[in-house]
């Protein structure tokens, strides 16, 4: 056996080291910053609210279809590393390059639709978290600065115990109504010393006398104009419902949450329990927007929703919790079971009774 010799222990050291760099650096080029992969998976959802509004318009051509599954196919590996200031996420993007593949083979537009919806709302919910992660990691870098600029803030003069206000500018025209009221009535010339106070009482009995009075003329202008002027009462009639599209689900003109949670529970009964969840959510979405607690919107998010209803100290934290399960069964493909139902069910309960 030959024996190496000084000059080949330094090159296989040497060749050593050039293999070890070669992988540090193959590991630090697969990874992406936590801001690089936010700004892909914005791109990618604008492409997929496009193709979704060229299919419902239906212009849509094989081509933009192929440029949408190229541009993912580019953006997206099987799997990437993300970087952020906790260390290495290992992501996978399996399901959606297997869903841009089937958008992109189909060739029934309303299939095709139904893919690129699942996508956009996959991808907005993606992106809804990275903004949580984004702002979770500011807050937790300006937590001191925000402590020492507090001190600061509560020593200015604005924040110190107010003095007593003068009278408010409301006030102020409420005391001068009054008084220009009073002004409008005669007063007494020579009110005797034992009812020294009949003159306020006799002012408001008149005051009185002409709101009712006022009141009465009001309410036979109610009742007479709309016999005068029918078109008025055509006016006002309210305009019928239009035809709404609640995540990528279009609802007719008749339908309400009442038959989308009945459909739900049918669908429960068939043993479609993540189908049935997703109906649910829907129609708790109707049933909020029918009390006129957040408004619909075509392009709008499950996320979207949530943040509408961020100040209602009640609802807010049940519809989160309504939100969580379904994003869980829906776009996480978590098993769903009958004990899942029932708890989706009892929390859609709870968010309607907290309204």
């Amino acid at each position: 056996m030959t024996v190496p010799g000084t000059r080949q222990i330094a090159n296989l050291v040497r060749g050593g080291i050039l293999v070890t760099l070669m992988l540090l650096f193959t590991t630090a080029a697969s990874s992406a910053t936590l801001a690089d992969y936010k700004a892909k998976i914005d791109s990618a959802r604008m492409l997929a609210v496009e193709l979704e509004d060229s299919l419902r318009e239906e212009y849509a051509t094989k081509a933009q279809s192929q440029r949408f599954a190229t541009q993912i196919r580019r953006d997206f590996p099987a799997s990437e590393r993300i970087e952020w200031e906790s260390g290495l996420v290992e992501t996978s993007s399996q399901w959606l390059l297997d869903k841009v593949r089937a958008v992109e083979v189909e060739t029934d537009s309303k299939n095709q639709l139904a893919a690129v919806v699942q996508i956009r709302e996959y991808l907005s919910a993606i992106s809804y978290k990275l903004q949580e992660l984004e702002q979770s990691a500011a807050a937790d870098r300006r937590k001191d600065e925000d402590k020492r600029k507090l001190g600061e803030i509560l020593r200015r003069e604005e924040y110190q115990k107010p003095q007593d206000k003068q009278e408010s500018v409301i006030s102020r025209w409420v005391r001068e109504f009054f008084e220009w009221l009073e002004s409008m009535f005669p007063k007494p010339s020579a009110p005797s010393q034992g009812f020294s106070g009949m003159g306020y009482l006799t002012t408001l009995v008149r005051v009185l006398l002409y709101a009712a009075l006022l009141a009465v003329l009001a309410f036979l202008l109610y009742k007479i104009v709309p016999k005068i002027f029918p078109q008025l009462m055509r006016a006002r009639n309210p305009k019928p419902k239009k035809a709404r599209t609640i995540l990528g689900e279009q609802l007719g003109e008749d339908i309400t949450a009442v038959d989308l949670f009945e459909e739900a529970e049918r669908l429960a009964r068939e043993g479609n329990l993540r189908g049935a969840i997703r109906k649910g959510y829907i129609a708790l979405l109707c049933d909020l927007s029918d009390r006129k607690v957040i408004g619909l919107a075509r392009n709008k998010t499950n996320r979207d929703y949530l943040r509408d209803v961020r100040s209602r100290r009640d609802l807010h934290p049940r519809l989160k919790s309504v939100t969580d399960t379904f994003e869980r069964h829906w776009y996480g493909f978590q098993e769903s079971a009958e004990q899942d139902w029932a708890r989706f069910r009892d929390e859609y309960n709870e968010a309607i009774r907290s309204v």
